[in-house]
């Protein structure tokens, strides 16, 4: 990849009225994050870039976090802004605020999906015993999707009962409606 071709794949940010710079870190929680979410971080830092210099002191993002009725812990935060203020400026531009954000906002919205899938496997957990048969999960995949064929249905509980139990625990369950390990 020549130099160009990596240039080109940056992105470009505005740190100040008329002042660009290529972003200096990963903008992978930000492109989780709902465009209608960046729209009211945006509001939020707005709000508190009361002098429109295009970044905020470090020691306001817990107020905004506070504010945006995000959860979360003061040392976790510390470290965060350690590692997202790259310039080492003690001021965050938008886009490491929300880079910084977008790691809380992503972590609780994984915590509420596993919550949910908790609460879903309990439900088909009648016994109460850690486990459903393949049989309900095979009823289950059926339901998510009528046009899974027997062979397609009995393949996918092959990859999900690893261990060949004939049941499925919860792990296992998370695996297959997470995609991850």
């Amino acid at each position: 990849m020549s130099a160009y071709d990596e240039l080109k794949n940056k992105q470009l940010i505005q740190v100040a009225p008329n002042k660009w710079m290529i972003s200096p870190f990963d903008n992978a929680y930000q492109d989780e994050l709902p465009a209608e979410q960046v729209a009211v971080l945006r509001k939020a830092f707005e709000a508190f870039d009361s002098q429109k210099s295009g970044s905020i002191p470090c020691d306001m993002v817990a107020d905004i976090l506070r504010i945006m009725g995000q959860p979360f812990d003061k040392k976790i935060l510390e470290e965060l802004i350690e590692e997202v203020d790259a310039d080492k400026s003690g001021r965050l531009e938008f886009e490491e605020f929300v880079t910084l954000a977008a790691k809380f906002i992503v972590e609780e919205d994984d915590e509420a999906m596993q919550k949910e899938l908790k609460e879903a496997f309990r439900l088909y957990d009648k016994e109460g015993n850690g486990y459903i048969p393949t049989s309900c999960l095979r009823e289950i995949l059926r339901e998510l999707d009528d046009q899974l064929t027997d062979g397609e249905l009995d393949m996918m509980i092959e990859e999900i009962d690893t261990d060949g139990s004939g049941t499925v625990d919860f792990d296992e369950f998370m695996e297959m409606m997470t995609g991850e390990v």
